[in-house]
């Protein structure tokens, strides 16, 4: 009985005790939506890696690009846009020529017997 009593005695003091609002702490959606600027950039002649990203944003429009050394030699870029509802409005281009390496056969051919 007294171990009820108990329970009952600390669950009434944790119910006390308890603030009704959380000071300091605003849960609402934020009054406009971000501003940023951000960019990076790979180029690694070792492995041959070239890629980067720029993008802007302010409110509900960004603009920005992104590009990539292909395989083939060429440098794809492309520049997009996003400005509220019109969706993502992207530009693709290429730079350079492609070039293909002369096939290389990966097995070696087996000795024909006569």
């Amino acid at each position: 009985m007294l171990t009820k009593f108990i329970f009952a005695f600390a669950f009434v003091a944790m119910a006390l005790a308890r603030p009704e609002e959380t000071p300091g702490y605003d849960y609402s959606a934020p009054s406009s939506p971000g501003k940023y600027d951000f960019n990076y950039a790979v180029k690694d002649d070792y492995s041959n890696n070239n890629y980067g990203h720029q993008e802007d944003r302010n409110g509900y429009g960004a603009q920005g690009s992104y590009y990539v050394l292909l395989p083939d030699g060429r440098l794809q870029k492309v520049t997009y846009s996003v400005n509220g509802d019109s969706g993502f409005v992207a530009e693709v281009s290429y730079e350079g020529e492609a070039h293909y390496a002369a096939p290389q056969p990966s097995y070696k051919p087996t000795p024909s017997y006569a």
